[in-house]
């Protein structure tokens, strides 16, 4: 039985690594897009339409017409967890436009220490210490990467990377929350939300949802590989501490930084050694986390 436990908790630990694995080809396609400081809410509307529409289809061949009935069963857990994931989406958007990528990823970086917070608090879980360990050698290795590109003064940028940290730990704690919630259904209602709430914006700002083509088609493919991503990420959740969950999630920043930098991408972005070294690290405490295990962490609560 321990056996098969440790097996279940591997296949959640690969899950979740893939997850991120897929949301770091993110950067990539934001830096192919034409004029992306000109189109971010356009963008935003069209990728979470995508999500929206792509788990509607997931959870259709997944439960029929039962997907109904799962849409009835979302209640307050779920729209908290929708609206985080909806602030996580758009404030590294809105961040990484008025302060630099390094401020950004840095504050995002507090992720892991706010879904241990509230896992603790809300869902009376036990955070290991070598996750905390691992969490805190994260955090150097990010310090790291973006030491170099660190602006001083910049505090409403700062607030606002920090507010998608915050919701990405909700949206975290909230798939961890109860046994039965159904976890698909808030990345759908997160995926409309923030559809709804660019939509808004782009209206009372008197703007237009059309933008280039090769925007359009990029925000569908960034919509398909965030979705995709979401899937597994809550396939994971049902194993993980939300701590450990967001930890594991950090490879999207090593990985970000790889793919623009690799010559078979077109964009060749060279990294600074300072960068190498804190991808290294971040990825170092990521592996200790992952072989430290003897048993898995405690399933679920049932209410």
């Amino acid at each position: 039985m321990q056996g098969t436990s440790n097996l279940e908790y591997l296949k959640a630990f690969c899950l979740v690594l893939a997850a991120g694995t897929l949301w770091s080809f993110g950067a990539l396609l934001v830096r192919y897009m034409d004029a992306a400081q000109n189109y971010q809410w356009q963008y935003l509307f069209y990728r979470g339409t995508t999500v929206a529409i792509l788990l509607f289809i997931f959870l259709l061949a997944k439960e029929g017409l039962a997907v109904v009935a799962s849409f009835k069963r979302a209640g307050l857990t779920e729209v908290i967890g929708a609206c985080g994931l909806v602030a996580a989406f758009s404030g590294f958007i809105i961040s990484i436009t008025v302060t630099t990528a390094a401020n950004t990823l840095f504050m995002l970086a507090a992720a892991p220490f706010i879904a241990a917070f509230l896992g603790i608090v809300l869902l009376q879980e036990k955070v290991r210490l070598i996750t905390w360990v691992a969490m805190i050698i994260a955090l150097i290795g990010v310090l790291i990467m973006v030491v170099e590109g660190m602006e001083a003064g910049n505090l409403i940028g700062n607030l606002i990377a920090l507010l998608s940290a915050l919701g990405f730990a909700i949206f975290s704690v909230s798939l961890r929350f109860r046994r039965d919630t159904p976890k698909f259904t808030t990345i759908a209602l997160a995926g409309m939300l923030c559809a709804l709430v660019t939509l808004l914006v782009i209206f009372f700002d008197n703007g237009t949802l059309a933008m280039p083509l090769r925007n359009v088609c990029l925000s569908v493919l960034h919509g398909f590989v965030v979705g995709t991503g979401l899937i597994l990420y809550s396939q994971g959740s049902k194993l993980l501490p939300a701590a450990q969950l967001t930890l594991l999630a950090m490879v999207e920043v090593v990985g970000g930084v790889l793919w623009v930098y690799l010559p078979i991408f077109g964009i060749h972005e060279v990294p600074s050694v300072l960068t190498v070294i804190g991808g290294m690290v971040v990825l170092s405490a990521i592996v200790i986390d992952g072989v430290s295990v003897r048993q898995p962490p405690p399933l679920l609560k049932s209410s």
